[in-house]
């Protein structure tokens, strides 16, 4: 029971097929989930803990009920360190579940190292299925299979744009395979771009497992990236990768790792010569980690750097990479609008937010209900309560087109704060269609 990959770490194949484990799972009832891996497996709470990367005393507060655990990531961590399966907590396939392809060493929680340095052919995954079969077989690979798989990409970029990334992860992370394999039968150029094609494949899996909130198999996929980048020299777009990290890591509560990656891949960019859309977007990551550090001199710096480097790219987009070309005017100024919320300085930040809102094109779903948001909460931390919930109204009515668990947790987070206006009309509106979108 001490190496990762043993099945189940431990727990015994007929607890985890009990009708008591099973029902707990699915109740997500982590009290009694401690208590029968104590009983039936011996597990007693200082292995779960370390197994699961928690206190001991933690891990005896849910088994006796004072506490209970709802971070996503924290159950990730349980369903890692006890191996039970994704689909028995509601998550999706654990790395540990899969038998094809790579998988990153996953680091303790609030800790960043880099993947070591690996090779294309240690990148690819040994055949285990009739599609990795029938790959190998195919023959040469061509410059129009290229292409086609270039364009199956800018199409997932645009399908999670439009409709969030959860939906696609099983496709991307298909087509990452197929082009590992596909690496095994080129060689030169064809090899170089079928490898930078693998680093981008593996940074959107990551993007759209972060978007589902599954952020420990986020992180597989984004050093993934990290790795099949490095191994190119490619310091712009290990920039790109570790901009991802940095966002995610704001978002799972280790704003002083956010900052250390969002410092790192403005290091990475400035090998590759400092594009200055690039270093826009990356003082922009930068600005949100120190904003949730309540940082508010380094987040306002940050800030100034970010309008500073975008001035310097007025006029010169079509120099930037084309992932970061996203990261337009109004992209600026919304995200500036977000920074300023994060520090509480609602009066400055709700302009902003809603001439962000206001330029963004119909089909941008995903950051419009994003931002929709950000401008009800600066609206309710200025006890604009009408404003704020018809912000979270427009919010609900773009999350029921999409398939972002990551944006509908900010819809549920705004709810939890209205519970002190809870029996005021628009609140009662606000709950009826959060019932109807949400369930």
């Amino acid at each position: 029971m001490t190496g990762p990959q043993e099945p189940h770490a431990g727990l015994p194949p007929e607890l985890v097929a009990s009708p008591d484990f099973q029902h707990a799972c699915r109740k997500r009832d982590f009290s009694q989930i401690f208590q029968l891996a104590k009983k039936k497996a011996g597990i007693y709470p200082s292995r779960i803990a370390a197994l699961c990367g928690m206190t001991p005393s933690r891990v005896g507060e849910i088994m006796s009920g004072r506490r209970s655990l709802a971070h996503i990531d924290v159950i990730e961590r349980v369903a890692d360190g006890l191996r039970i399966p994704g689909a028995m907590l509601g998550l999706a396939h654990r790395p540990w579940e899969i038998p094809v392809g790579p998988v990153a060493t996953e680091q303790a929680p609030g800790h960043f190292r880099p993947a070591e340095p690996d090779s294309a052919a240690q990148e690819a995954a040994e055949p285990s299925g009739i599609d990795e079969l029938l790959t190998l077989a195919d023959g040469k690979v061509t410059r129009s299979t290229l292409v086609a798989l270039q364009s199956s990409v800018e199409d997932y970029w645009r399908r999670d744009d439009e409709h969030g990334g959860a939906a696609l992860r099983p496709a991307v992370v298909g087509h990452l395979r197929y082009v590992s394999q596909l690496m095994n039968g080129a060689e030169g150029s064809l090899r170089h771009d079928l490898q930078s094609l693998a680093a981008e494949l593996a940074r959107l899996a990551g993007w759209a497992y972060f978007d589902a909130r599954q952020y420990s198999t986020a992180r597989t996929h984004f050093s993934q990236a990290l790795r099949l980048s490095r191994g190119q020299g490619d310091y712009l777009f290990m920039a790109n990768v570790l901009s991802c990290m940095s966002l995610q890591a704001t978002y799972d509560g280790n704003p002083a790792d956010a900052v250390a990656l969002a410092c790192k891949a403005q290091d990475s960019a400035r090998e590759a010569g400092a594009q200055p859309l690039v270093m826009s977007m990356l003082h922009m990551r930068e600005a949100f980690a120190q904003a949730t550090l309540r940082d508010s001199m380094a987040c306002h710096q940050a800030l100034d750097r970010s309008r500073d480097a975008y001035e310097l790219a007025r006029g010169r987009e079509t120099e930037a990479p084309s992932w970061v070309r996203y990261f337009d005017e109004s992209k600026l100024i919304v995200d500036t609008g977000i920074a300023l919320a994060r520090l509480g300085d609602s009066a400055r930040a709700e302009p902003l937010i809603a001439e962000g809102l206001r330029r963004e094109s119909a089909t941008q779903q995903r950051g419009r209900a994003f931002h929709a948001f950000w401008l009800a909460t600066a609206q309710l931390q200025q006890g604009s309560l009408d404003a704020a919930c018809a912000s979270a109204t427009l919010a609900l009515d773009l999350t029921a087109s999409l398939d972002s668990p990551r944006v509908a947790g900010h819809v549920r987070e705004f709810h939890q704060r209205l519970a002190p206006y809870a029996q005021e009309t628009p609140v009662v509106a606000f709950e009826q269609k959060m019932r109807e979108i949400l369930g």
